[in-house]
């Protein structure tokens, strides 16, 4: 049930097509919002599109389409009122088995995307305000040993964030900046994570233990918590960083 928490406000979000993505979307559209939507999944933006949302595919490593994006959005709403970067990637490693190659991308993916995203937002946004929420992960928080690259690019999005939470709040632009720290979610990316094991099942059971609350998280637990940063119930509340985890990372 919509409560009209966004009316008014444009938002534009990354990695829209599936996943934490697309309930991202979902409910900012229950919530009242016009959204612009990028991917590289064209099929996905389609679909939304039928919601009602602006779609503009993107690669979200590709500098001048940033630019492009941003302006798109503004040209079509009027202006731009928050930024959910959550396009990502995971790819599996630990320290000797990761290639310098699959590292370099997933920096490129995960953290030089939001780097251009929020310089981006700051352009558009710092006349009027608004909200940026970066997706990072509770591996941004805390280590596991399987993921070098992944761990590392998390780890830079959840300081990148405070960064520009801190600058725009001196500056008095009126821009806030937080990131969400999902942990295990249901998702294709945790699917494919899986389906890597030796033993998908007892692997599948071992995050499942791992998690305090006993289960995987679902994509709308996260959407929920973007909301709510996205909202101005959060208008007090920037360089935050919001576990949505089970309670992973009280342990």
């Amino acid at each position: 049930m919509s409560r009209g928490r966004l009316q008014g406000k444009t938002a534009l979000v990354t990695g829209a097509a599936a996943g934490i993505g697309r309930a991202i979307v979902d409910s900012f559209l229950n919530e009242g919002a016009r959204v612009a939507v990028t991917d590289i999944d064209q099929a996905g933006l389609a679909d939304l599109a039928a919601r009602g949302a602006l779609a503009l595919p993107q690669d979200v490593t590709d500098e001048a389409r940033w630019r492009e994006v941003v302006d798109a959005t503004v040209a079509a709403f009027g202006k731009l009122d928050i930024l959910v970067n959550n396009a990502g990637i995971g790819i599996i490693g630990h320290i000797e088995k990761a290639t310098l190659a699959d590292f370099r991308k997933t920096q490129a993916v995960n953290v030089e995307s939001v780097f251009l995203g929020c310089r981006e937002a700051v352009r558009a946004m710092k006349a009027h305000g608004g909200s940026i929420v970066n997706i990072s992960s509770v591996a941004g928080i805390i280590g596991d040993a399987n993921s070098a690259a992944y761990c590392a690019s998390k780890g830079a999005v959840r300081l990148l964030t405070k960064s520009v939470a801190l600058h725009c709040a001196r500056a008095g632009y009126g821009i806030r900046c937080n990131s969400v720290h999902p942990s295990f979610t249901e998702t294709a990316m945790v699917d494919s994570f899986i389906a890597t094991a030796r033993d998908p099942d007892r692997f599948r059971e071992g995050l499942r233990r791992a998690i305090p609350l006993g289960r995987l998280g679902q994509v709308h637990e996260i959407a929920a918590a973007v909301l709510y940063l996205a909202s101005d119930e959060a208008s007090f509340t920037t360089g935050a960083e919001l576990a949505v985890d089970g309670g992973l990372t009280a342990q």
